[in-house]
C-alpha cells in the first residue's frame, strides 16, 4: 500500500512516500475499510510532523486527518454503509461510552483521538475507520472538494453555530482569511445572515474573500484592525470573533470585540500564550470560548449542507500523493487560499 509517512518528528525532510505498507485489516465489528480517493492538508498535519506534547508516533506513521473515498469492505456489525458507497471521513474518534459521549458531545470524549495525530492517518490508499465516522455523499461532488471538506467545516460549524450561536444581522470578525477553518467560517457566517469582517496580510486574499461574500476587508499589515472596526461601527465593535491564530491576533481580536461579545478559538497557529485584561473581560461581559472539531449531530448537519451544495471548500492546489512533501512546503509558505489536496488515484 502507498502512503505518506514520517518515522520521526522534525522538518519536511522527515516526510517519506512509501509503497510497501500493509493494507489495514478490519479489526472491530463496527469497522469499515475505505479506498481513499483524495486527502487534504490541515495545520494539524504540520504540528504532528513537528511534534506535539503528549503525542507519540511510531515509525512509518501515516499522516493525514482529512479524506474521502469509496467503502471497500465492512465488518459484520455495520449496517449504515455498504461497499461501493462514496463517503467523507470525520477524523475525530470517540469512545461513545463516557459521560460526554452519552451527552452527545463526542469531541469532549475522555478518550478522543484524531486520525493522523493519535491514530494512523488517511494519506494512504486504504484506511480502516469506525462506521460512525463516515457519511455518504453524492457522486456529483469532486474528490478534491470532498476530501477538503470535513475537518475545517466541522470545526467552523461548531464554532459559529453551536458555540457562538451566530444570528442573522450580527457582526462577525474572522481573523486570517485564507486557511480552511477561516474560509469555512466565512461561508457559514454568510449562510446564517451575518455581516462578516475578514483580515489578512495579503490584499489578494482579501479580494478573493470578497468574491466569496466577505463584507468588510482589513489588511492587518497596513491597518489597526481593532481601531478600524471600532471606527466603522460607531465604537460598538463586533458580536463574534473567530480566531485560530492565537498570540499574533489575540490583542486585535479582543480590541474589536463589543459588549457581550463572544470570541471562539480553535487553534494557536502563531503561538499558544496570550494575555487578557480581566477588567475588560468582566466589564464588557465577554464570553471567551474554546472549540474542537464537532459531534455526530454537527457532522450530519455539515454533510447535509455539503450534499445540497450550500457549503464547499475553495481549493488552492492539488498534488499527487507521491509529491506530498511539496504539498507540505506549500502550506509552510502560508500563501495558500483554500485547501491543499493530495490526489490518491
Amino acid at each position: 500500500m502507498k502512503a505518506l509517512t514520517i518515522s520521526a518528528n522534525g522538518g519536511l525532510d522527515q516526510i517519506e512516500f512509501r509503497d510497501d505498507l500493509q493494507v489495514p485489516e478490519l479489526s472491530d465489528p463496527t469497522d469499515v475499510r475505505v479506498r481513499i480517493s483524495a486527502g487534504a492538508l490541515n495545520h494539524l498535519d504540520l504540528f504532528v510532523l513537528q511534534g506535539l506534547p503528549g503525542v507519540t508516533i511510531t515509525p512509518r506513521w501515516i499522516l493525514g486527518c482529512d479524506a474521502c473515498g469509496i467503502v471497500e469492505s465492512v465488518s459484520d456489525g455495520v449496517t449504515t454503509v455498504r461497499p461501493g458507497d462514496r463517503v467523507i471521513i470525520n477524523s475525530g474518534v470517540a469512545c461513545h461510552q463516557c459521560e460526554y459521549c452519552r451527552a452527545g458531545e463526542h469531541s469532549l470524549c475522555v478518550k478522543f483521538a484524531v486520525l493522523g495525530e493519535h491514530r494512523p492517518g488517511l494519506f494512504a490508499e486504504y484506511a480502516v475507520v469506525p462506521a460512525r465516522n463516515v457519511r455518504c455523499i453524492p457522486a456529483s461532488v469532486s474528490n478534491e472538494s470532498a476530501a477538503a471538506f470535513t475537518l475545517a467545516t466541522l470545526t467552523a460549524w461548531r464554532m459559529l453555530v453551536t458555540r457562538a450561536n451566530v444570528q442573522a444581522g450580527e457582526q462577525v470578525l474572522i481573523q486570517g482569511i485564507g486557511g480552511g477553518v477561516a474560509l469555512a467560517a466565512l461561508q457559514i457566517a454568510k449562510l446564517k445572515g451575518a455581516h462578516v469582517w475578514v483580515t489578512s496580510g495579503s490584499d489578494e486574499k482579501l479580494a478573493r474573500a470578497a468574491a466569496l461574500g466577505a463584507d468588510e476587508l482589513l489588511n492587518y499589515r497596513t491597518a489597526d484592525v481593532a481601531r478600524e472596526i471600532r471606527a466603522k461601527t460607531g465604537k460598538r465593535g463586533v458580536d463574534v470573533v473567530i480566531d485560530s491564530g492565537g498570540a499574533a491576533s489575540w490583542p486585535q481580536s479582543l480590541g474589536a470585540l463589543g459588549k457581550r461579545g463572544r470570541l471562539v478559538s480553535c487553534g494557536a497557529t502563531t503561538g499558544p500564550i496570550v494575555e487578557t485584561d480581566m477588567r475588560r473581560m468582566f466589564w464588557n461581559q465577554w464570553t471567551l470560548m474554546g472549540s474542537t472539531m464537532g459531534n455526530e449531530a454537527e457532522f450530519d448537519a455539515i454533510t447535509a449542507e455539503f450534499s445540497a451544495g450550500r457549503l464547499a471548500p475553495p481549493i488552492d492546489t492539488v498534488f499527487a500523493l507521491a509529491d506530498g512533501r511539496r504539498a507540505f512546503e506549500r502550506m509552510t509558505e502560508g500563501s495558500q487560499f483554500g485547501k491543499i489536496v493530495l490526489s490518491i488515484p
